[in-house]
């Protein structure tokens, strides 16, 4: 059953990126954008609420209050674009579990909410892990589902263009594609920037994860060299 986070973030493109973050990994999340609507459902009980502090009615110690008692044992992560050490000391004092500074990655809210999680709730990671892994090449576990990489315990972090270029070099493994057909599927026929960007990726796939090998051939494209 998937682990259930009520997410309060007032800023509307804030809160719907962090919601598709959480979900991609699994969760089901619940999100509010005001102080109230949030307090309302306090009985509900998730395994994790996400606050951010300044909210247009009531602030997050307000929220964070009416959760501990509830259930002091209600894992909380405080978010806050204001005076951080003043927030932090604040929010620990109330009984937060974590602290994020805005702003922040939404990867690092991702793999601090799985760290916290796994600690409070004492997750197997690895039978986690194992359950969602689509594919296993060259040393590393992918998951599309997820979209993670791991090599062994520890993730390697990739953007979603990243993560995108390398399913499309495994889906075309010791093939060879060029850098038009690479544009077109990755980045859709709609781009219209230079064609270096598939470079620069490659560049940074290659460092992220060098038990690769992405061979360049000059004049036309690349090539995942795979061999099982």
């Amino acid at each position: 059953m998937s682990m259930k986070i009520y997410l309060v973030e007032d800023e509307k493109s804030l809160n719907i990126l962090l919601e598709k973050y959480l979900q991609r990994e699994g969760y089901e999340v619940t999100t509010f954008s005001t102080g109230n609507s949030a307090i309302a459902r306090i009985k509900d009980m998730p395994d994790l609420w996400i606050l951010d502090i300044m909210l247009p009615d009531i602030d997050g110690y307000e929220i964070i209050k009416a959760i501990k008692n509830n259930n002091k044992n209600t894992p909380v992560i405080f978010m806050s674009a204001r005076n951080e050490e003043l927030d932090r000391v604040v929010g620990l004092e109330l009984g937060s579990d974590d602290y994020l500074s805005k702003p922040f990655l939404p990867r690092e809210l991702i793999i601090r909410t799985n760290k916290l999680l796994e600690r409070i709730y004492d997750i197997d990671k690895n039978i986690n892990l194992q359950a969602n892994v689509d594919l296993a090449i060259a040393g590393y576990n992918i998951s599309k589902k997820q979209r993670t990489v791991f090599l062994g315990s520890e993730e390697i972090i990739l953007t979603n263009k990243e993560f995108e270029l390398l399913n499309y070099f495994i889906e075309n493994k010791n093939n060879l594609v060029s850098r038009e057909q690479i544009l077109d599927t990755v980045w859709g026929d709609d781009y219209f920037g230079s064609d270096r960007v598939v470079d620069d990726t490659i560049r940074r796939i290659r460092k992220k994860l060098d038990k690769f090998t992405i061979d360049t051939i000059y004049g036309y494209g690349y090539k995942l060299v795979y061999k099982a």
